[in-house]
């Protein structure tokens, strides 16, 4: 009987040792392979992925759209960053931007012909005209101003003034999905019975869906 113990014992032991061995190296590829993802990013691209937060939430409703953040990637003294409109505008090393996604998942989208107009010159320039929004508060009434600013509105006027092109033309707020209950609170939260209905915007899902931009990367 002690035997048959001592064996069930050692199998339960290899068992769980294996089975710690194989998550850890389960873990070691899976972030070998967002490395090497993450090393195929480069200057200038944008990057997007699905945040968790009720407005986010209410953002995907209203867009029909599972992106809810977005960015620019810029590369800093040779490491990768995402120049992003939260609360406050500021840069974050990609390999953290990612971790704050659902899943950790994202979506990296490329000016085309990006080669021949995002030179260093122009990569420059991005980076220098958007140091005004630098530390700025996040935009909660999404106003298309530049006292604050929200993420996809900064990503449109960075490459609208710097580079010379409207990734995508702006809507109006009345023309997302604005009926759904999740959206309609947020709303009322935001600006009571006064909601500005003709005020111009641009959502990260405008943004993904613009015929100036290729996928580079798709982790969905």
């Amino acid at each position: 009987m002690k035997k048959k113990i001592l064996l069930i014992v050692t199998l339960l032991i290899a068992f769980f040792v294996f089975a710690k061995v194989n998550s850890n190296q389960v873990e070691k590829a899976f972030s070998t392979i967002n490395k090497k993802i993450e090393q195929s990013v480069q200057d200038g691209d944008i990057i997007f992925q699905t945040s968790q937060s009720k407005q986010c939430e209410a953002v995907r409703i209203a867009t029909n759209s599972k992106f809810s953040h977005c960015g620019i990637i810029y590369v800093i003294n040779g490491e990768k960053y995402v120049f992003e409109a939260v609360q406050p505008v500021k840069t974050t090393l990609l390999s953290e931007w990612i971790k704050h996604g659902e899943g950790n998942k994202y979506l990296v989208k490329r000016l085309k012909n990006s080669s021949e107009i995002l030179t260093p010159e122009v990569i420059s320039k991005m980076k220098n005209y958007g140091k005004q929004f630098d530390k700025k508060d996040y935009d909660l009434y999404f106003e298309w101003t530049d006292d604050k600013i929200y993420c996809s509105e900064l990503v449109w006027k960075i490459y609208k003034n710097s580079v010379g092109i409207e990734l995508c033309p702006l809507e109006k707020l009345k023309s997302f999905n604005l009926a759904d209950e999740k959206v309609k609170k947020i709303l009322k939260e935001r600006y009571g019975n006064k909601i500005p209905l003709e005020e111009k915007v641009v959502a990260p899902s405008q943004l993904v869906n613009s015929t100036f931009l290729e996928t580079i990367i798709d982790t969905y």
